[in-house]
């Protein structure tokens, strides 16, 4: 059975609820006014697979977080949409399932093939996304330069805001923290009447999308908007290996097969097929690519580029400072193979920024064109280039990888050193200042070596994962500049722009596979008090605790002189409850306490009649975490039974503070007469009775 679930978040900036516009002095790209005040709404698929087989990419849940339309217009405008992969499994007993009915179960995310995502088990909702008017929109014809205000597009949506939309993300310890709204009945599909009927499966793998549907970027044949998942026939039974979008927005893909596939806004022939008809379902890019394998898409604002596996690269669309490579800055309407300086040479890796390309070659060689004003093709001036040029500062250095913000570039080396370039009004290259750079500059990212470097072309933010696992991230987060490097929590580059960049996108193609794979912590957690492996068993209140002779004695020096001196199979204890004997050794094979505070206390005493220090230590922090004016005296008791300083001090001060409501209750009658006698001789030299 598959199982769908989405919701629908509004990204606001923390300050004032608003979003900010494109810095000021970097380029607003057809159709991105750059105006303040805007907001984005924001679609998420998750989609959790139940079935026994693992998946890997090629058979995997992908999930793409397409953000399709950056256009900044009003507090209340927004586009953003989604487009996913799932595989179908033989499904028995059951109907075939349907975009259309949907499990209103909360699944738990599959492990992730790029990174650990920051979504957990939760009560996920649906939101109603905001209505919008079919209006097609219209792009001005010229780009604003550096010196000039950034125009201001005509209104391309007359969106209203979602009644039901989330506030901003609250993000704390790695999961993600809403509000859900009041959930919708779903009706599920009924059950089929044999419960060994097999229906048969649609191509391979089927492709949904959902969300808002500006100029038909969900693909689905039309422009209307859908909370519901559509299927797009045009690309199910394809594997989609590397997706784009621009601002548009108009999407690209590249299947495994080498076909490169587009659809979405066409004002300026971006889709490649010679028109400038805006394409309501995907279609083929075939003019001069046909022949070609392409492995490689990406998008800047309208305009795109493919990379073939022979290392060439093709590029169409909008022209106006030269991002096509043609040399001129006429439209190009078709994929057109970008040569000039790049002619005979092997690309390897592209990328794109609002309106300038950048390509590496094999040799580890840097190129760029299109828009500079702001340095951002990084050849040691400001002035646009209409061919690829390479980048001079970089002779020498053996250049991986290259990532495109929206005014800037990130470089990575085979070193692990990492270059940057372009606009800094947020600090987005992370120099500690502001000031735009022509020319490379390396980051001091104090001697971590750097594995992967990430932005993307609607975007301010900037981010890098070290070879440590270490996340870092600088530049526009949430309205504000941080203008060096900074660490996160988070595992994955992904992460950094899901719940920090605006708008809050994916940089890259986001793969989710299932992952069976259990660590040494995982295998040792599930085999407690395991009949199947266990070769000691204790005996306590009657009750039987499998467990392994070889972990205990590495884990406890109790156990270790025990067991050394009986071979027996089984052990009673009888000084313990059964409750705390077992959450101890579950403690042996989970480094981890779960008990309420007053059976803490019970562990708290077999900590210290063991000389656990760690337990104990643990057992306190548990027993502070519980506490209340009603067992306040108990847990005060405990702590001066088995010497626990630290516990003792703070339960003390609980009861002092909490002075008239704790002498109220019956463990403060019961109390014993030496520990009364002490505890209000204490409590008078804190000036408690001066009152």
């Amino acid at each position: 059975m598959l199982c769908y679930k989405w919701y629908n978040l509004r990204r606001q900036r923390a300050d004032d609820g608003e979003l900010a516009s494109p810095g000021d002095g970097e380029q607003a790209s057809p159709g991105n006014s750059g105006t303040s005040g805007s907001s984005y709404s924001s679609s998420v698929v998750l989609v959790d697979l139940l079935m026994p087989t693992s998946i890997a990419v090629g058979t995997p849940l992908l999930i793409f977080l397409l953000h399709s339309g950056v256009l900044p217009l009003s507090s209340s405008d927004s586009c953003f949409s989604s487009i996913f992969v799932v595989p179908h499994p033989v499904l028995v007993g059951q109907p075939a399932p349907s975009p259309n009915k949907l499990d209103d179960m909360c699944p738990t995310l599959p492990h992730t093939k790029h990174h650990s995502s920051p979504f957990r088990q939760g009560d996920l909702r649906r939101c109603r996304p905001p209505a919008l008017l079919s209006k097609e929109p219209e792009m001005p014809p010229t780009l604003p330069l550096l010196s000039e205000e950034p125009a201001v597009p005509p209104a391309l949506l007359s969106v209203e805001p979602a009644a039901t939309s989330a506030p901003a993300l609250l993000l704390e310890e790695n999961r993600f923290l809403y509000p859900p709204p009041p959930p919708e009945e779903l009706e599920l599909p009924p059950l089929a009447d044999s419960e060994q009927e097999l229906w048969p499966l649609p191509p391979w793998p089927e492709v949904f999308a959902l969300g808002t549907n500006c100029s038909g970027c969900l693909g689905t044949g039309d422009i209307q908007n859908t909370i519901e998942p559509r299927r797009i026939d045009a690309l199910c039974g394809k594997k989609i290996v590397s997706l784009s979008y621009g601002t548009g927005p108009h999407v690209v893909l590249a299947t495994a097969d080498g076909e490169v596939y587009a659809w979405g806004h066409n004002g300026y022939s971006q889709l490649g097929n010679g028109t400038t008809n805006q394409g309501l379902t995907p279609a083929q890019v075939s003019t001069n690519l046909l022949s070609k394998k392409i492995t490689e898409v990406a998008c800047g604002s309208h305009h795109t580029i493919a990379l073939t596996s022979d290392g060439e690269v093709y590029a169409w669309g909008y022209n106006n400072s030269g991002q096509v490579g043609s040399g001129s800055t006429a439209n190009q309407p078709t994929p057109r193979r970008v040569s000039s300086c790049l002619q005979n040479k092997i690309v390897v890796n592209i990328a794109c920024g609002q309106l300038c390309s950048m390509a590496v070659l094999d040799s580890g060689e840097a190129y760029g064109w299109g828009y500079n004003c702001n340095g951002q093709l990084g050849v040691g001036n400001n002035g646009n280039q209409q061919t690829p040029c390479r980048i001079a500062a970089l002779q020498g250095i053996n250049i991986v990888q290259i990532a495109c913000g929206y005014a800037h570039t990130l470089a990575l080396t085979d070193e692990g050193l990492v270059y940057a370039w372009g606009a800094s009004s947020y600090g987005q290259l992370g120099t500690g200042n502001k000031s735009n750079q022509s020319s490379p500059v390396l980051l001091n990212l104090d001697k971590e070596r750097v594995i992967e470097v990430a932005a993307c072309h609607s975007t301010h933010t900037s981010a890098a994962k070290t070879q440590s696992g270490q996340v870092l991230m600088w530049g526009q987060c949430r309205g504000q500049a941080i203008v060096s490097p900074h660490l996160t929590h988070f595992t994955c580059t992904d992460d950094v722009f899901a719940c920090f960049a605006t708008p809050a996108i994916m940089w890259r193609l986001f793969t989710v596979e299932r992952d069976d794979y259990l660590t040494v912590a995982q295998s040792l957690k599930k085999e407690f008090d395991s009949p199947e492996t266990s070769d000691l068993k204790f005996l306590v209140d009657g009750k039987s605790i499998h467990v392994h002779k070889a972990l205990l004695k590495i884990r406890c020096e109790h156990f270790r002189t025990l067991l050394n001196e009986n071979e027996e199979e089984s052990i009673e204890i009888q000084q313990f409850s059964y409750l705390v004997y077992r959450a101890f050794l579950e403690y042996l094979y989970t480094d981890s306490v779960s008990l309420a505070p007053e059976d803490a206390i019970g562990l708290l005493d077999l900590a210290s009649y063991y000389r656990e220090t760690r337990l104990k230590r643990l057992c306190q922090e548990t027993i502070k975490r519980g506490i209340s004016e009603e067992n306040a005296i108990t847990l005060l008791s405990a702590a001066v039974k088995y010497e626990a300083r630290d516990l003792e001090e703070f339960c003390f001060k609980f009861c002092v503070n909490h002075m008239t409501a704790v002498t109220q209750t019956q463990a403060f009658s019961e109390m014993d007469h030496d520990l009364l006698k002490n505890f209000i001789s204490k409590a008078s030299r804190y000036g408690a009775f001066k009152n």
